[in-house]
C-alpha cells in the first residue's frame, strides 16, 4: 500500500534549490507562479465560503519577495472581481509588483476593514530571522479574529527550519507553502501557527535535495487483516510489561489500546491485583505468570513501561525483559517508566536496535540526555527545542527509533532513514493516560508487523502515532478537550 506523506524541507534548502534559477533569471517566473498557487488558493477559500465577487481580501505587505508575492496576488484576485486592498507595513514594497497591484486597480490601505473576508499575511518570508513584531494597524486584533488568515509562505516571524518563534506571529488558518513544505510549518510554534498547508509547484524540480523529513498524512502501516486461515497465535502475541498497585489503570490502557488495535493475542505481566483488574476490563487478556525469560517466550513484540511504579522488583522485573528482547531482537515499545531502564550498560551501549522504540515527551527526552551526559543533544532540548534534531540526536546515541511526543510527533531511527512528521491538531490528548493507549497501539503493530527485509520500525511508530491522533480527532472533533483516555481506546474501533 502506498504510504501518503508528504516531502518536508528546510526552509534553507528551498532557498538554495531557488538560487540556480534566480541567477538564469527566472526569479519573475517563480513570483508569478508563486503569486498563481496563493490566489488560487484564496479564491478557494472564497468559494467554499459563499461568495468570490465583492469579497473583501486584505494583504498585509512587506518589503521584500514575500510582499511581492502578495502584492502579485492581490491583482489577480481583483481581475476575479474580488475587492482586493494592501496594506504595505513599510514605506517600501517590491516596486514591479506594486506598480502591477496599482494597474490592476488595487488601491492602498492604513487599516485593515472590519468585514475583512480573508486577510494574507505577506509581511516576511522563510529568509527571516530573529524576533517580529506585528504592525500597529487599526484593525488588525479585530480581523485576525474574525477572518480567515492565510499566511504567504510562512507565517511572518516563524522561522523556516525550526518552527522558532522568537516573537510575534499572526496564526493562519491556511498556509500557501512555495515550493515545497518547509520544516517551519511543522515543528515548534511554527506547526500551530500554520494551520492547514497547502504546497504550491513553483518548478524547483531537480533542485531539490533529498527532503529532511516526511509529513505522514495518510496511513503507513496498518495492522494486516485477518486471512481465513489465521488463528490467534499466526495474528501476532503481545507481551505486556504494565501497571503497579498506584498505577492499574495503565495497564488496562495499555491492554485495551492493544486489542482494539488488532492482534491475535495479549499477554499481560502483573501483580494479582493489576491482573486482577484488567480481567474485569479486558477478559480476552491472558495472564503471564513466572520468571519474566519465561514470560517472553512465543511474543511477536513486547510493550514495557506504562504505569510500572517505583517498586524494586517490579523494576528488575521489568528490565529482565527490556534485556530480553534486545539480546533476542524482540521489536519493542518502551515508555514512561520504562525509560528509566535506560541507564547503565543499556545507555551507554548505543546499539540496541532500531527495533526498540521509545517514546519520550520533551521531559522525558531531556532526562535521558542528562544521563547521557551529551551536551550537544542537551543544547537541542533547550529553551524552544529544534524536535526533529534532537530526536534524530538521541535516535543516534541509543541505537534505537525514537518517537518525540509533542504536537507535531517525531519519529527517527538510528540510520540515515527519513525522520517522520506526525502532526496532529488534536489538544485534547494532553490528558493522563493517553500515552499509555499509544503504547498499546504501537506495541499492537510490532507484533502484527511481517517481519520482511524493508520493514521500517520508524514507520510503524508514525502510524502509531497517526492512529492515536486520528482516534483523538474523530472523538473531539471541535478540540474541546473533554475525553478520558479510556473514552479514546473506544475511538480507535471506530
Amino acid at each position: 500500500m502506498p504510504v501518503a506523506s508528504l516531502p518536508v524541507y528546510s526552509g534553507s534548502a528551498i532557498r538554495a534549490a531557488e538560487e540556480p534559477l534566480l541567477a538564469e533569471g527566472q526569479g519573475p517566473a517563480l513570483m508569478r507562479r508563486a503569486a498563481h498557487g496563493l490566489a488560487s488558493q484564496v479564491l478557494s477559500l472564497l468559494r467554499s465560503q459563499g461568495s468570490i465577487y465583492g469579497s473583501l481580501v486584505v494583504g498585509l505587505i512587506g518589503s521584500g519577495n514575500n510582499g511581492g508575492d502578495g502584492l502579485y496576488a492581490l491583482a489577480q484576485l481583483r481581475a476575479r472581481g474580488v475587492d482586493a486592498r494592501a496594506v504595505l507595513v513599510t514605506e517600501r514594497a517590491h516596486a514591479a509588483a506594486l506598480e502591477e497591484f496599482r494597474r490592476a486597480g488595487g488601491r492602498l490601505s492604513q487599516e485593515v476593514p472590519g468585514q475583512t473576508t480573508v486577510l494574507i499575511d505577506a509581511i516576511l518570508g522563510t529568509g527571516a530571522r530573529g524576533a517580529f513584531t506585528l504592525p500597529t494597524i487599526p484593525g488588525l486584533a479585530e480581523a485576525a479574529r474574525s477572518s480567515t488568515v492565510v499566511a504567504c509562505d510562512i507565517p511572518s516571524g516563524v522561522d523556516a527550519d525550526t518552527g522558532r518563534c522568537p516573537g510575534d506571529a499572526l496564526a493562519a488558518q491556511h498556509t500557501v507553502s512555495f515550493g515545497a513544505a518547509k520544516l517551519g510549518l511543522l515543528l515548534g510554534e511554527g506547526g500551530l501557527l500554520s494551520g492547514e498547508i497547502h504546497t504550491v509547484d513553483i518548478g524547483l524540480g531537480d533542485q531539490l535535495p533529498a527532503p529532511a523529513a516526511r509529513e505522514l498524512t495518510g496511513p503507513a502501516h496498518g495492522a494486516p487483516r485477518p486471512r481465513p486461515g489465521d488463528h490467534k497465535y499466526t495474528r501476532g502475541i503481545l507481551q505486556v510489561v504494565a501497571g503497579s498497585g498506584q498505577f492499574p489503570g495503565a495497564a488496562e490502557l495499555t491492554v485495551g489500546a492493544a486489542i482494539t488495535s488488532g492482534v491475535g493475542m495479549v499477554r499481560l505481566q502483573a501483580e494479582p491485583a493489576v491482573s486482577s483488574s484488567v480481567l474485569h476490563s479486558w477478559p480476552e487478556a491472558v495472564m503471564s505468570q513466572g520468571r519474566a525469560e519465561k514470560a517472553l517466550e512465543g511474543a511477536t513484540a513486547v510493550a514495557i513501561g506504562p504505569g510500572l511504579g517505583r517498586d524494586r522488583s517490579r523494576l528488575v522485573e521489568a528490565e529482565t525483559m527490556l534485556r530480553g528482547t534486545v539480546q533476542a531482537e524482540l521489536p519493542c515499545v518502551l515508555d514512561a517508566t520504562g525509560l528509566e531502564l535506560l541507564r547503565g550498560d543499556l545507555l551507554s551501549a548505543g546499539d540496541l536496535g532500531a527495533q526498540l522504540i521509545v517514546t519520550p515527551h520533551l521531559g522525558e527526552a531531556r532526562r535521558l540526555a542528562e544521563a547521557l551526559e551529551d551536551d550537544a543533544l542537551q543544547e537541542l532540548l533547550a529553551g524552544e527545542p529544534n524536535t526533529l534534531e534532537a530526536a534524530r540526536a538521541l535516535a543516534r546515541a541509543l541505537g534505537v527509533t525514537v518517537l518525540l511526543k509533542g504536537p507535531s510527533t517525531v519519529v527517527a531511527g538510528p540510520t540515515d532513514e527519513p525522520a517522520w512528521i506526525v502532526r496532529a491538531a488534536t489538544p485534547g490528548l494532553a490528558t493522563a493516560g493517553t500515552g499509555d493507549v499509544l503504547t498499546g497501539i504501537i506495541g499492537a503493530l510490532l507484533a502484527t508487523a511481517p517481519r520482511t527485509p524493508d520493514l521500517s520500525f520508524s514507520g510503524i511508530a508514525a502510524e502509531g502515532a497517526r492512529l492515536h491522533s486520528a482516534a483523538a480527532a474523530r472523538l473531539d472533533p471541535e478540540g474541546r478537550g473533554h475525553f478520558g483516555a479510556s473514552a479514546l481506546v473506544g475511538a480507535l474501533r471506530e
